[in-house]
């Protein structure tokens, strides 16, 4: 049996999620514990049900067999004879490993952010079908259609731009925030081949984001807040017809949804600082200095 641990943000259950169709597509048995990697991360959930997905979830006892970590007396003093038989594999890098998709028995730990976990046919096909939802289905605020209908009217760009948690001390060493040069860079590249281009800037920063951002081109969209608003943007993001994306799995998929042949996606020459990150990067998309 292989077991997928999910954590993260929402993008980052989505790559976690392509990983268990993938396999599942391969005849393997696979599960996803969806309660592990959240027990020390209290600011995060399970979300993949806002899409309306479903998964076959392991039981507790599941992930305790094949990571070897039954507490009682006799296991715990046979690990200290002979040494834990796990079967936890944790991702070390962000380069795809091809090994992880010949596994029959695993504990898989990470997040897995490459489109190389998941190139069957029928499996990105299942993908789209999951993640794009019918905006009946995901909006419900006045706001959200009159963007909606703004981006489906013009040379429309998504443009996100992530700071409030990429800026803070926990995390800095880590990400690398986009800067007003990135933006300002892929703006031009867009504008070059698109000069009626429409900029619908997506944050978490708002207020940043219209003191830097001015014009009648750039709109910084604002939704009502409710449980399904993230998915209510990513949506949106992804109707757009071009895609000016942060260090984020977020747009990362939102851009990877949108399947129009002619669209420009424009990313960040270097995703984060602390593993190698070359096969998050598509065929599709175009990298820039941050």
């Amino acid at each position: 049996m292989i077991i997928i641990q999910l954590k993260g943000g929402l993008g980052n259950q989505m790559f976690q999620y392509a990983l268990y169709k993938e396999l599942q597509i391969r005849g393997k048995e696979v599960k996803i514990d969806d309660v592990t990697g959240f027990v020390d991360d209290k600011l995060r959930i399970p979300v993949l049900q806002r899409f309306g997905i479903e998964y076959e979830k392991a039981t507790k006892e599941e992930v305790v067999k094949i990571t070897d970590s039954r507490m009682d007396i006799f296991s715990r003093i046979r690990r200290k004879l002979t040494g834990r038989k796990t079967f936890r594999i944790d991702e070390e890098s962000g380069k795809f490993n091809p090994d992880i998709l010949e596994l029959n028995d695993a504990y898989l730990v990470g997040y897995w952010q490459s489109d190389k976990y998941f190139r069957d046919e029928r499996v990105i096909s299942q993908l789209h079908n999951d993640f794009q939802k019918r905006p009946q289905e995901v909006m419900t605020d006045s706001a959200s259609w009159a963007t909606l209908q703004q981006i489906e009217c013009c040379e429309s760009v998504s443009l996100h731009i992530r700071r409030t948690d990429y800026i803070d001390a926990e995390h800095n060493h880590i990400h690398n925030l986009c800067t007003e040069k990135y933006y300002k860079g892929a703006i031009d590249r867009i504008r070059a081949k698109y000069p009626c281009a429409v900029f619908f800037i997506f944050t978490d920063d708002k207020e940043w984001c219209k003191s830097h951002f001015r014009g009648p081109n750039f709109f910084v969209v604002e939704l009502d807040e409710n449980e399904n608003t993230d998915i209510a943007e990513m949506l949106l993001m992804s109707s757009c017809k071009h895609h000016i994306c942060a260090n984020s799995s977020f747009s990362w998929w939102a851009a990877w949804l949108n399947d129009t042949p002619d669209k420009m996606v424009i990313v960040p020459e270097k995703w984060i600082n602390n593993r190698d990150m070359d096969d998050i990067y598509t065929d599709r998309m175009t990298k820039i200095a941050i």
